[in-house]
């Protein structure tokens, strides 16, 4: 059973892909089958996945013998937010926080406010989470420094 405002599997899956992909250097193409296998994600659905993130210009896809995934751009410039809404679209945590559908009741609604700011924060949450410094340390080549995360 999916939680309210829980992060969806598509979601969760792109973003693991996307910091594994993070963790090595940006001119390795990986396989995807290597990325679902190391990445503990189905293949069929990872494949999916990383066709619409090559779609969104967040990853990729070099063909041949040696091809495989990679990130389009350095890990520092792509953050979680740009994941997210490229594998599900734009976040909204409540239907009147969509500027295109508006509720009738909005304009007198004493929680819009409310839906509003807690969107507005959550949103900042993700887009200042950038890969570069979410990128998973144990695949790091040894030797190679980490960023702090910052809190």
């Amino acid at each position: 059973m999916q939680h309210p405002l829980q992060i969806s599997r598509k979601i969760e899956y792109g973003l693991r892909a996307m910091l594994f992909l993070a963790s090595l250097p940006r001119s390795q193409a990986v396989p995807f089958r290597e990325i679902a296998s190391r990445m503990e994600v189905p293949k069929d659905f990872l494949a999916k996945i990383l066709k619409v993130l090559a779609k969104k210009d967040l990853v990729v896809a070099d063909r041949g013998a040696h091809g495989g995934y990679r990130l389009s751009r350095p890990p520092g410039e792509i953050s979680m937010l740009d994941v997210i809404e490229a594998v599900e679209g734009p976040i909204h945590v409540n239907v009147c926080t969509d500027l295109k559908e508006s509720c009738n009741l909005s304009p007198t609604c004493t929680m819009f406010s409310v839906w509003r700011l807690g969107q507005e924060r959550m949103l900042d949450v993700y887009r200042n989470a950038r890969l570069d410094k979410l990128a998973m340390r144990s695949l790091r080549p040894s030797g190679e420094s980490t960023l702090p995360v910052a809190h």
